[in-house]
């Protein structure tokens, strides 16, 4: 990362400031994306099925950039998938999304996930170039949606 300072953490706790740099974020990741409320955040944060990794500035500051890892036990084994990645405009370019995709590859990989999946707007090139350049491969498929 080109700022050394920031780090990258497993959310273990939650507060009002997290929400609002959290909430303060959405809006990046999708414009029809709904501000969480606290109980929100507790559910992600508390599940066992999920990780909140943030990337903060230096000395505990605002968040640079967020992802959620969702991992789950299936009959073929461990998978784990990747969703709402979403880097703040300010801190593009600087290593903040691939500290990001590097830190859920490796809690992927510690949780003993035979497979890292994750989804992509066709639009979003940039996107692509970082997750191809973290190993990540298309895969042929059909991704199918049922919106009740």
């Amino acid at each position: 990362m080109t700022n050394q300072s920031a780090i990258v953490e497993v959310v273990q706790e939650t507060d009002p400031m997290l929400l609002r740099s959290l909430n303060d974020l959405l809006p990046q990741l999708s414009r029809n994306a709904q501000a969480m409320t606290m109980e929100d955040l507790e559910q992600i944060v508390d599940s066992e099925c999920s990780d909140l990794l943030v990337v903060r500035a230096a000395g505990g500051g605002s968040i640079l950039g967020a992802l959620t890892l969702i991992h789950f036990r299936i009959p073929t084994g461990i998978r784990a998938w990747i969703e709402d990645v979403v880097v703040d405009a300010s801190a593009r370019g600087q290593g903040v999304g691939k500290a990001l995709i590097q830190a859920a590859i490796e809690k992927s990989h510690d949780l003993g996930a035979k497979t890292l999946d994750l989804t992509s707007n066709p639009d979003r090139e940039s996107a692509h170039r970082l997750y191809e350049g973290a190993g990540f491969s298309v895969r042929t498929t059909k991704v199918y949606r049922h919106i009740k």
